[in-house]
């Protein structure tokens, strides 16, 4: 059998880092790239006679996210004690959710190279994070920072029906964007505020039940969790064909040697002695909250592309590029809503604004260029006061010197529109290249795009283009 004969069983558990400035159960700060170990408390530590404080919070976040992808919020929900003994978990168990989880069910709609899918999740809960392990290659040891510990996640768990990496990687983006545009989530996934374990089975296509899984853990980028799951894939389809059996176990990504390496037996959930968190009340979610919360939710990304592309004229993968991020979204609502042509403003955003925030290193929320600003730039380029090429200098002295595209045009010069001082300039360019107009009446056309640059030269840049290029043409057939 070949892989066309196999099909993948993928359900992703993804883990965010709540938008929050203290810890889920205490009021130690959730700051980032801090000295190790100054974020804790005796809370964090789990130091005899301390006791946990729910972070109000953490749970109206989770709320708000599971509103927006259509989750049943349980109006009471209970914390309960996974146990595991590793040096990153101080108390010797992890405060989570299991039984009954603050959020169960609900949907990421998302595109699939151009199909729309829809794949269900199973529950969304509450939970803390560890602490990290610190390995030190010189010394061979290990350091323990327990700054992360305590830090308030979402547990955002997918139900087995992704069936390709293409899948889980689109599902992945899909809730990503989601949880930055509702602010639930910054979504930093290389400070480990956004990723997810991903659980891998083969089964031969046509077979429904589930076989023996695998779990890769901790995946921080989208573009490693395309390439663990088919490096996975594709392992245990050649284990299971060459007559050996896929082990349930965890397994890390290696993405320089590009393979998926065994760490541990995976446990099943009895081996983690769950049981409620005597220390924590039940929490009770009201229905003014609930509701409160859903009045509030913000136009999801995906809404927004479709609108974009519904009320803006915009293709799919521009719509898609000025929804990348709530903040882009906003930008380029303002500059379209000011001028014309949507698909113009959705250009210059696209084109000269964010070439330049990349080369800076910068996002949108930074921009040195308003979007009142850029509009009264574009409002120019349509009024045929600048052209195009005049547009990109003035946008260059906008970023720069901070100049005002008007103040600009006031300096500079517009663009020279008078067809008769663009027929005394074509003239003049034909008469000074008698060889270039011979070319052109013996049938070599491309040479007209020289005699352009000659006519834009000598009115320095200002003539219409336009208006040049049907001029020079009405002039040299006039000179057959």
């Amino acid at each position: 059998m070949g892989s066309a004969d196999w099909e993948a069983v993928i359900g992703l558990e993804i883990h965010a880092q709540l938008a929050t400035d203290s810890k889920i159960f205490c009021g130690a700060p959730t700051s980032f790239g801090d000295d190790p170990n100054v974020n804790i408390d005796p809370v964090t530590l789990g130091l005899p006679g301390t006791l946990p404080v729910l972070n109000r919070r953490a749970v109206e976040l989770a709320i708000r996210l599971g509103l927006a992808v259509g989750c049943e919020i349980d109006r009471a929900s209970r914390f309960a004690r996974k146990h595991y003994f590793y040096p990153d978990l101080p108390k010797g168990y992890q405060i989570s959710q299991f039984e009954e989880p603050i959020c169960v069910g609900g949907r990421i709609t998302c595109d699939v190279d151009g199909v729309e899918k829809t794949f269900r999740l199973t529950r969304i809960h509450l939970e803390e994070d560890a602490g990290k392990n610190v390995h030190d290659p010189k010394s061979g040891r290990s350091h323990i920072d327990l700054n992360r510990a305590g830090t308030p996640l979402v547990e955002i768990v997918g139900e087995p029906d992704l069936r390709s990496p293409a899948d889980a990687v689109a599902y992945m983006k899909a809730v990503h964007q989601i949880v930055v545009a509702l602010g639930v989530s910054d979504g930093n996934m290389e400070q480990g505020n956004f990723r997810c374990d991903a659980n891998v089975s083969v089964r031969r296509r046509g077979d429904t039940a589930f076989n023996t899984r695998t779990e890769i853990k901790n995946v921080n980028s989208f573009r490693f969790v395309g390439r663990a799951l088919e490096y996975e894939i594709a392992r245990q389809i050649a284990l299971v064909e060459e007559g050996g059996e896929v082990v349930q176990e965890t397994r890390g990504w290696d993405d320089d040697a590009g393979v998926t390496r065994s760490q541990r037996g995976k446990e099943e959930a009895h081996d983690y002695r769950y049981f409620p968190d005597p220390d924590l009340m039940v929490v009770q979610v009201d229905e003014a909250l609930v509701e409160a919360i859903r009045a509030d939710l913000p136009e999801l990304p995906r809404d927004r592309r479709l609108r974009f592309e519904r009320d803006f004229g915009l293709s799919t993968y521009d719509a898609d590029v000025l929804t990348q991020s709530a903040a882009r979204a906003d930008y380029f609502e303002g500059v379209a809503g000011a001028v014309k042509d949507p698909k113009l403003a959705a250009n210059w955003i696209m084109g000269e604004l964010l070439a330049t925030l990349n080369r800076e290193g910068q996002d949108i929320e930074s921009t040195p260029i308003t979007a009142a600003a850029l509009a009264e730039l574009i409002a120019l380029i349509e009024a045929k006061t600048i052209s195009s090429k005049m547009a990109k200098g003035c946008f260059a002295a906008m970023v720069s010197d901070g100049v005002s595209a008007k103040d600009w045009v006031a300096k500079h010069g517009g663009q020279i529109t008078d067809e008769g001082a663009i027929r005394d300039a074509v003239e003049a360019v034909l008469d000074a290249n008698a060889p270039q107009v011979a070319e052109y009446l013996s049938g070599k056309d491309k040479v007209i795009g020289y005699l352009v640059g000659q006519v834009m030269r000598q009115t320095r840049g200002k003539a219409n283009p336009q208006q040049v290029n049907a001029a020079l043409r009405k002039s040299l057939e006039a000179r057959r």
